[in-house]
């Protein structure tokens, strides 16, 4: 079977999960049992595996973690966690667990146990905030997996036998990119559904990819890599899957305002082998509570923030002072805080970094407060590149989004237009940018030289006389794709409409006449 093969083999199961098994539990709901079961086995194969390759080169070969007592397991728990972030008892492995769920009337309990003893295993640790609450959002003794604690263990049971009978990549033959593919696509499936009250729209994958493609242009490694609105990760791991994530040598930052795609988001983490020392995910407001103060700047920055959703704003005193704002002398609008997340990447990007943004178009043409922050955007020569992206790229919207990319040092006083509207591919119900999509777009960023109906350099000199109007096609005229019309033949044409259309009435009256005479 070949790796392609495997992977719809395991879509098919991860939907046939979900279909099957979640019965009245909403779909959207039912995605963090899934998941939470798929992040439960990962840790727990990952850490066993970890420990039997410890002792195999100590000349154990035919150890195997998941059959030793609690008891003398406890003996390597402070090394263990010390080097992997998290402890979990033999018993109370994935596979043991689940060998016993059948017969344990007490399954929902069993399981809230071994949740609450995998998060305190990292109390007092460096990774006690990257474990502390990540099975929050599991409640195995929710009413909406049953009525009765009978009915709820029996769809437990029913989880853990199809998350364990998933085929995935054996830790001693291949990496552990099936879990994070998992993960992935059940995301993706159940996006159409996600968040939409705040302005959240997943990621397409291939949109994730041209922005990490953008941020890597001319590097090999990057200190640091962050997204201020970061969801379930996605950005940051497609980021560490273009670089790899060897080549972020001090790791992956991020903050999430939601609490649930928070926990996913770490989990995400996990599930990518990004070990806990990698990465600091912080949950809060990252306009008004930014948690990485003592972490910026960052090298690369890649980020999808919510589209034109309400902030403090002016209401809040502090804000226009914030040194993340008052450059600009005036900060977003209270109802639209888009350039806002502008503005605070803009503050925390490095001096030799890229930052790769999805925005709402209106922020590319809108006056008042964001007509002003563009014009410091230009005037200082931040604005490199405006990429116009194909509409219904996203779930959940049909709208043509874009992609401002800011950097502190340019090799010119010109922003960049790319209208790439036209570089898609229908798939399914939903436009998708294919690789050669993305190769044009990337190619045209790299080279920065004009191409008819397509991108323009232009100084910023004349985008000031523009009154700061950044939307692409201000600058790309668009290709005319109509057919030259032949005025005269047309003509021609529609006299003989007319000519037949004098017939044809003529005919008619004819035939109403003859039927008149014979009824009489």
């Amino acid at each position: 079977m070949t790796k392609e093969q495997e992977r719809e083999e395991l879509h098919r199961a991860i939907w046939q999960i979900a279909n099957d098994l979640r019965g009245s539990v909403d779909g959207w709901d039912f995605k963090s049992y899934v998941l939470g079961m798929l992040f439960y086995r990962f840790i727990s194969e990952n850490l066993t595996n970890y420990i039997n390759q410890v002792e195999i080169k100590a000349g154990n070969a035919n150890f195997n973690y998941a059959d030793l007592s609690d008891k003398n397991a406890e003996f390597g728990k402070l090394e263990t966690v010390r080097e992997k972030g998290i402890f979990i008892l033999p018993s109370e492995l994935f596979v043991n667990v689940r060998k016993k769920a059948k017969n344990d009337p007490n399954l929902n309990e069993t399981l809230s146990k071994v949740f609450k003893n995998i998060e305190n295993s990292a109390k007092g640790t460096d990774s006690e905030d990257d474990l502390k609450g990540l099975f929050d959002d599991i409640d195995v003794n929710s009413n909406k997996l049953g009525a009765t604690v009978t009915k709820r263990n029996e769809l437990l049971v029913k989880i853990l036998d199809a998350i364990g009978d998933l085929k995935l990549a054996d830790y001693q033959d291949n990496t552990n990119d099936t879990f994070g593919d998992a993960y992935e696509y059940l995301m993706q499936m159940y996006a159409s559904n996600a968040g939409k009250s705040g302005g959240e729209f997943f990621t397409p994958q291939e949109v994730s990819e041209l922005l990490a493609e953008i941020t890597v242009v001319g590097k090999t490694q990057v200190n640091k890599v962050y997204d201020p609105a970061c969801g379930s990760g996605s950005l940051l791991l497609k980021f560490a899957k273009v670089l790899g994530k060897e080549n972020v040598r001090q790791g992956f930052y991020g903050q999430e305002i939601n609490l649930t795609t928070y926990n996913l988001c770490r989990i995400n983490m996990f599930l990518h082998d990004i070990n806990y020392e990698k990465f600091d995910i912080a949950h809060g407001d990252t306009l008004t509570d930014p948690k990485h103060w003592d972490d910026e700047p960052f090298d690369a920055i890649v980020s999808n923030p919510p589209y034109s959703i309400k902030w403090d704003g002016d209401a809040n005193p502090l804000l226009i002072n914030d040194p993340r704002f008052s450059p600009a002398g005036v900060l977003a609008p209270k109802s639209k805080a888009d350039l806002a997340f502008t503005m605070h990447m803009l503050a925390w990007l490095s001096t030799s970094g890229t930052a790769a943004i999805v925005e709402f178009p209106g922020v590319l043409y809108r006056g008042g407060a964001e007509q002003k922050i563009r014009k410091y955007l230009v005037d200082n020569n931040y604005l490199d590149t405006v990429i116009q992206l194909p509409p219904d790229l996203f779930f959940g919207t049909s709208i043509a989004t874009c992609i401002i990319i800011l950097k502190k040092s340019k090799n010119d006083n010109a922003t960049l237009f790319i209208d790439a509207s036209s570089e898609f591919v229908r798939g399914g119900n939903k436009n998708k940018l294919t690789e050669d999509n993305r190769k044009r777009i990337l190619n045209s960023f790299i080279n920065r030289t004009d191409e008819d109906h397509f991108c323009k350099l232009v100084t910023n000199n004349l985008i000031a006389e523009n009154d700061y109007n950044i939307a692409v096609s201000s600058y790309i005229e668009q290709e005319n794709n109509n057919e030259d019309v032949n005025i005269e033949k047309l003509n021609a044409h529609i006299a003989e409409i007319v000519i037949k259309q004098n017939h044809l009435r003529n005919a008619i009256d004819d035939i109403v006449a003859d039927l008149e005479t014979s009824d009489l």
